[in-house]
């Protein structure tokens, strides 16, 4: 053995076969930590990007089954909803769509849209009808999204171009001839 000049001796022979039991353990236990990184990393991505990957046309707003994407500024009924309306969701097939939102603005949707000619009163019952005053009603077959709250307005409109459109409006359930605010629609009409 070879020394150190402070007295410690060095090993002559430093080469030598690995403890027993490492080698294979080790590339397993180091095999399984990457593969705990990867599913990580591949469920961070596939959260992150769910919009894009689990709804028809990666469009947020498209409701399963949709067979035609619509437009990011939304027209329906001939005029485009409101600017700032919320939870909005679309459900298309055969060449119509069926539109839900919310928004303190439907009245002037309404107007936009030609469902009620301007300076008519939006609860005039030559152009809408009330519904039935339950406590939630149902979206149309197809339709994603959160229910009306009853009572609504119904409106029924034939356009200059003879396709219809038929919206719903949450009413207030307190104060006679206004909507709630903001209130929920759902805008039913043909695609040009």
């Amino acid at each position: 053995m070879d020394e150190e000049s402070g007295g410690t001796p060095f090993p002559e022979n430093v080469s030598g076969a690995p403890d027993s039991g490492t080698g294979p353990w080790r590339m397993l236990s180091c095999l399984g930590v990457v593969v705990i990184v990867l599913a990580v990393l591949a469920g961070g991505i596939v959260w992150l990007f769910q919009d894009e990957l689990f709804h028809p046309f990666g469009d947020v707003r498209a409701c399963e089954g949709s067979d035609m994407q619509l437009p990011g500024v939304i027209r329906a009924g001939g005029a485009s909803i409101p600017a700032g309306a919320s939870d909005i969701h679309y459900f298309t097939r055969n060449g119509s769509a069926e539109v839900t939102f919310m928004s303190g603005q439907v009245p002037d949707y309404l107007y936009r849209a030609g469902i009620v000619p301007d300076g008519e009163s939006l609860f005039d019952e030559k152009y809408g009808t009330k519904a039935v005053a339950d406590d939630e009603i149902d979206l149309p077959d197809g339709l994603c999204g959160s229910p009306l709250r009853g009572p609504v307005w119904i409106y029924h409109s034939t356009g200059a171009t003879g396709s219809s459109v038929n919206v719903m409006v949450e009413r207030s359930p307190t104060v006679d001839d206004y909507f709630r605010f903001p209130a929920r629609a759902v805008v039913t009409y043909n695609l040009p």
